[in-house]
């Protein structure tokens, strides 16, 4: 097999790990207090990635670099996971994950307002397309059809992951980014088990297959493996390969989630989600990165 062949086969893995990510988390939910079921997940993925990471421990530099992990766990991780976690109780996961992936539109902006990344037509016209496919897909919770809560929690998982980017794109070049990946993993799942514990009931769940095989799948293949997948392509130069299969990821999540959840697909839905696709490739078309960060 070339190398060539072996990056399109761990891009069709991390897509596709990365799609049903969101029905198999709603699916857990069922089982499990929302912040409790975030921070079980990653905290074990965040360990399973300190494992991989021990050979470089010379590179983590914790006293020296702890509140850099510290920021970026609370935006990327407790902000990140905690929103999303919370606010697939209220709307069906395929909406959810195509409001979410409104981030790179977001990121756009703030990359342009913060970074000093340029500004073009054809790059403002697939922002605005981005924000109408968000205004399409929150149609019903306007309407109240569906739960208004659940889009804002939607837009602020977006949201937290945007910024959390830029923070990490503005410190890239002081930390290594398996450890940077590993202590903000790990540092935001015991953040959000401490608020679970506080907030929530260990006894509220329930221990069946079902949760236990579905936060394993999640914990391994969507947070652990899913990031070494991630750092492989970046080291090998295939970072814009994964950008360009970003978009791929709320049509596998709206596919398995019809499959396994039996959610409906509106008009409405396809509509929003072929505006934010269209943006997506617009805002990234002629933007070449040498690393764009991406969470589940």
């Amino acid at each position: 097999m070339s190398q060539q062949q072996k990056s399109v086969m761990l891009l069709i893995f991390l897509v596709v790990v990365w799609g049903i990510n969101w029905p198999l988390s709603k699916i857990a939910l069922d089982y499990s207090p929302p912040l409790l079921f975030a921070g079980i997940r990653t905290v074990i993925g965040g360990l399973i990635l300190i494992l991989i990471a021990l050979p470089k421990l010379q590179a983590l530099r914790f006293k020296e670099l702890w509140p850099i992990y510290l920021t970026s766990a609370v935006l990327s991780i407790v902000f990140y996971y905690g929103f999303q976690t919370i606010g697939l109780q209220y709307v069906p996961a395929g909406l959810f994950s195509s409001i979410v992936f409104l981030q790179p539109v977001l990121l756009g902006i703030f990359s342009w307002l913060w970074l000093g990344e340029s500004m073009y037509g054809l790059k403002m016209t697939g922002l605005l397309l981005g924000f109408l496919g968000v205004a399409s897909l929150s149609i019903g919770g306007i309407t109240g059809s569906i739960s208004l809560s659940g889009i804002i929690l939607a837009l602020a998982s977006a949201l937290s992951w945007a910024l959390g980017t830029i923070y990490l794109k503005r410190n890239a070049a002081r930390v290594d980014m398996l450890w940077m990946t590993a202590m903000q993993i790990t540092i935001g799942g015991v953040v959000l088990l401490i608020f679970g514990s506080v907030t929530e009931q260990w006894t509220d769940i329930t221990w069946n297959s079902s949760f236990v095989l579905n936060t394993l799948f999640i914990a391994i293949f969507v947070i652990a493996l899913g990031w070494l997948v991630y750092f492989k392509l970046i080291n090998e130069g295939e970072a814009g390969k994964v950008g360009s299969f970003t978009f791929l990821i709320p049509l596998i999540s709206i596919g398995a989630s019809v499959v396994l959840l039996n959610e409906q697909i509106t008009w409405n839905l396809v509509v929003g989600l072929l505006l934010i696709v269209s943006s997506i490739v617009m805002v990234n078309v002629r933007i070449g990165r040498t690393a764009k960060q991406f969470r589940t």
